[in-house]
């Protein structure tokens, strides 16, 4: 086995690296004045790792030998950390990490590609001077939040690889990576738009939490609104956040389309996006007559595995019986089916449209769509009313008619 030593612009950037590791390092730990490492011994560690990579590549046995040398050292320097509680101090397992990562940085800034090493040594210079802050968010964030993350990942990592290759559903064209690609797209904007307000916008006002809540569920942000507004008054506020949250629901059915049917997305661009512009306009103007509220509106997290599979249920469920009503009722039978899934959530039937009916046109497609879209203005409508109980809820549930009722006119005139 051949190789080829490295050239000094490599060992130029293995000093490089190590120097900036090693002051960070000791800009961020000098309250620990016994820990070893720091701008000194940094660059001597990793100089050390890369020449006894090289002494011996094949099988790197000169550098484990020295791995094991740096393990019992460090080692030491633990044990005496941690021998008497009263003594332990933060960061007794952080210092010997960095010492390891940074003799491990010298094979890597050697033999494998820039971007790794650099990146690694940013990464780790980045996570220790983040070390007060990322303590802050821990105490943030609840064990319920962490476990919904991991269902996330498990959606993405383990369900939507296993489902790559299998077969369509019977009595659909969608196959079971199709729905799980679905699920996890939504849940990806649903799961977004929910960070974005808990931790980054946390605190920004009734009209930017209904603007994010509108990305993943405007209906759930109208029922939470009329609520509020049914014990605080139906403000200008609120009136302005419930027909802000369904600008927003326009917007995430054109990125939803677009993904998984650019024709269709762009068949649909112009009428979604005057219908948000409208929306938008209107709440920006109910806006300007609002005063702040003392009570921040909050939704709950919308991405559970139970939500997912509920979700994925309808979505197959919808493409069967579209497939049925284009069959037996042709177009017709596809706009009815449009008005009456309107009333629930309209994802899955936007996505079985988008992911492809037999003999549903784009331009079928698109106008399905926007009378679905249409029917849950008219089901929001009826819940502003419902549960607001409050005369002035009248001029949202108003708007929300004339926007249901612009969108049919569209679909059933533009799209003929």
């Amino acid at each position: 086995m051949s190789f080829a030593a490295p050239g000094v612009e490599r060992w130029a950037l293995l000093l490089g690296l190590s120097l900036f590791f090693g002051f960070a390092f000791e800009g961020f730990y000098t309250d620990l004045p016994l820990r070893p490492g720091g701008v000194r011994t940094f660059p001597l560690l990793a100089l050390a790792g890369g020449a006894l990579y090289l002494l011996e590549p094949r099988y790197a046995a000169a550098f484990i030998a020295g791995l094991l040398v740096l393990g019992s050292w460090l080692y030491a320097y633990v044990w005496r950390e941690t021998k008497h509680e009263a003594r332990a101090v933060d960061g007794a397992f952080i210092v010997p990490a960095c010492n390891l990562l940074a003799y491990g940085l010298g094979p890597l800034a050697l033999t494998q590609s820039l971007w790794l090493s650099v990146g690694i040594s940013v990464a780790a210079v980045l996570l220790i001077g983040a070390r007060s802050r990322l303590h802050d968010w821990v105490a943030r964030v609840s064990l319920q939040e962490v476990m919904t993350a991991g269902q996330f990942l498990i959606l993405v990592g383990v369900v939507l690889p296993l489902l790559a290759g299998l077969p369509p559903i019977p009595y659909t064209t969608v196959t079971p990576f199709g729905v799980g690609l679905a699920v996890v797209a939504v849940s990806t904007i649903s799961y977004s738009s929910y960070l974005l307000q808990r931790f980054v916008f946390k605190g920004g006002g009734t009209l930017l939490a209904s603007i994010l809540g509108g990305l993943y569920s405007s209906t759930a942000t109208t029922v939470v609104l009329a609520r509020r507004s049914h014990q605080e008054g139906m403000t200008a506020e609120l009136q302005a956040g419930i027909v802000a949250a369904t600008a927003m629901m326009y917007l995430r059915v054109l990125v939803v389309s677009s993904l998984f049917n650019f024709a269709l997305g762009r068949v649909l661009a112009l009428p979604l996006l005057a219908l948000a512009a409208a929306s938008g306009s209107i709440a920006w103007q109910r806006a300007r007559f609002a005063s702040a509220s003392a009570n921040p509106t909050s939704f709950s997290n919308p991405l559970q595995l139970s939500t997912a599979l509920v979700f994925a249920f309808l979505f197959v469920a919808t493409s069967m019986l579209a497939t049925y009503v284009e069959r037996h009722l042709g177009r017709g039978g596809i706009f009815a089916l449009a008005g009456v899934v309107g009333v629930s959530d309209i994802d899955p039937f936007v996505l079985s449209l988008a992911q492809g009916v037999a003999g549903v046109s784009v331009t079928t497609a698109a106008s399905a769509i926007l009378i679905a879209a249409s029917s849950n203005n008219l089901l929001k409508a009826v819940y502003t009313m419902a549960f607001a109980r409050r005369r002035e809820a009248a001029v949202p549930a108003a708007i929300l008619g004339s926007l249901a009722v612009l969108g049919v006119v569209i679909a059933l005139t533009v799209f003929r």
